[in-house]
């Protein structure tokens, strides 16, 4: 029966993702090396399966970084000359899939452009796929019994990742991050098909009884409750935070040896069991537009919304700052002539301002400066949670930045069944490129534009719409650059947007 859902789940990949992996050991972790893992390939192949030997280390490394600087996601299916004018600064072409009858799961609209010369090449990855969750195996090697009608799970899947000093860590998330989510799932299969409370304790091999607290730690008469009540969300979103700290950790340690440069900011949609878990780690944003509501799914992680937790890190361990750095706020940079004098100051307590005597420590660099998109960690980098960055210096410094970056994202969760959505209710994934110049406001306005231009059941109206947005955000060439039509200058950057319908195409059951 695994072997026929299986089947069934692969052929549905096929119509708009990456093929599953080759056949392995049920408790082998599937992203094993980033290497094998993001092989170099020609524009519009399959990517590898893990454990490949294709894409090792028989090229030179410096041939491999080179091509796969070049690679957009495979389910563009771009020929070597779509690829060059995707990658074309001048003329930003809108890169969507091909009309083809192959739509990507769910009938999801996509739709990308490379930035106006910004960076070299464009930074942005995305991936989509179908993953199939069989239930981990004992350590016996036998499977655990399901209960009555119980298989292994499936869950939609949906990643922007936003790179930046390079797009080494946005492929490689892009490539890794769901396997890893598959990984921890595992544990979970029949847990979350059973609506009991979840069991504290998972036994290594089956018969293993459960353990009871020691009667010298819990007492009869002890104050502490018992345990604490934990929900089947709060496991789907722990495996989703677990998935990202095992990608950060793989990054740290494979990437001297495979080529994986900078950083990449990370949007990832879950969907299982009727429910969303939009999980956010940056600054790209998810919003639900529903009759009409906009319904935020997502925060913005940057120098300033994330001030107090920075600051904090700096006065509990001072020897991350060096001797350069201050983790107080002052409202412009203090001048050796103000010692003495009194200025208006915030720590990591502080959500207003008060005046404080100038001392000799205060003359170093603040840890967060600036403010807006211009908002900078340590004067080097805009955002403060994503993936990667573990070569990131201060500039003509050895002081690291990552330890104030944070892998985890915050997860967000969307009910499905709990509303009757129709074809017109939407999530909306974008990169900064595409916020930075677009309001929520103006994102629905967008929708409601152009999905009321189309037939419901007519399934390309969803990228017609990514196209839009894309469109909207990168405005004409003009004689000064890119405009918008009110000559405000449109988005340089690299933008990518996903759209997912809520209503139209999907059962929910």
């Amino acid at each position: 029966m695994l072997s026929r859902v299986r089947s069934a789940v692969a052929h549905l990949v096929s119509s708009g993702g990456a093929p599953p992996p080759g056949p392995k050991s049920p408790d082998q972790p599937e992203a094993t090396s980033l290497l094998p893992a993001v092989p170099p390939e020609a524009p519009g192949s399959p990517p590898a399966k893990a454990g490949s030997a294709s894409g090792s280390a028989a090229a030179p490394a410096k041939a491999a970084e080179a091509r796969a600087s070049f690679s957009r996601p495979t389910f563009l299916q771009l020929s070597p000359a779509g690829l060059r004018r995707a990658d074309d600064h001048a003329g930003r072409a809108v890169q969507s899939p091909p009309d083809t009858g192959r739509r990507l799961p769910w009938s999801t609209g996509y739709a990308e452009v490379i930035n106006a010369g910004k960076s070299r090449h464009n930074e942005d990855q995305a991936c989509c796929e179908v993953v199939y969750v069989e239930g981990r195996r004992s350590g016996s090697g036998a499977p655990r019994e399901p209960g009555p009608g119980q298989q292994g799970l499936c869950f939609y899947y949906w990643g922007l990742f936003d790179g930046h000093a390079g797009g080494g860590a946005a492929e490689v998330a892009s490539r890794l991050l769901h396997r890893h989510i598959r990984e921890q799932l595992k544990d979970l299969v029949e847990i979350l098909q059973d609506p009991s409370p979840p069991p504290l304790c998972l036994p290594s091999t089956p018969g293993t009884p459960g353990s009871s607290d020691p009667p010298h730690l819990v007492g009869p008469h002890s104050c502490w409750p018992s345990q604490k009540e934990v929900t089947h969300d709060s496991l789907v979103v722990g495996a989703i935070e677990s998935a990202f700290q095992l990608m950060d950790e793989q990054m740290a340690q494979e990437r001297h040896g495979h080529q994986v440069e900078g950083g990449c900011c990370a949007l990832v949609v879950v969907y299982l069991l009727g429910k969303m878990y939009v999980a956010n780690a940056g600054d790209s944003r998810a919003i639900i537009v529903r009759n009409g509501e906009i319904i935020p799914m997502s925060r913005e992680f940057t120098p300033e919304t994330e001030r107090q937790r920075l600051q904090l890190l700096g006065f509990l361990k001072p020897e991350l700052l060096g001797s350069e750095f201050t983790h107080l706020e002052f409202p412009r940079r203090v001048q050796p002539k103000e010692l003495g004098q009194r200025m208006l100051y915030r720590d990591q307590n502080m959500t207003g301002w008060a005046y404080k005597h100038i001392e000799l420590e205060d003359l170093r660099f603040p840890l967060v400066c600036g403010e807006g998109k211009k908002a900078r960690v340590m004067a080097t980098i805009g955002v403060t949670r994503g993936l990667g960055d573990h070569n990131l210096r201060v500039c003509s410094s050895s002081l690291p930045i990552k330890p104030f970056l944070s892998c985890f994202p915050e997860v967000r969760v969307y009910d499905l069944t709990q509303y009757e959505h129709c074809p017109d209710d939407v999530l909306v994934l974008g990169t900064d490129g595409l916020w930075d110049v677009t309001s929520d406001a103006e994102a629905a306005a967008t929708v409601d534009r152009v999905l009321s231009t189309y037939e419901p059941n007519d399934p390309s109206r969803y990228t017609a719409l990514a196209q839009a947005l894309v469109l909207g955000a990168r405005g004409t060439p003009r004689d000064r650059g890119w405009r918008l039509p009110n000559n405000k200058l449109g988005s340089g950057d690299d933008i990518s947007v996903f759209v997912i319908p809520l209503g139209g195409p999907g059962s929910y059951s």
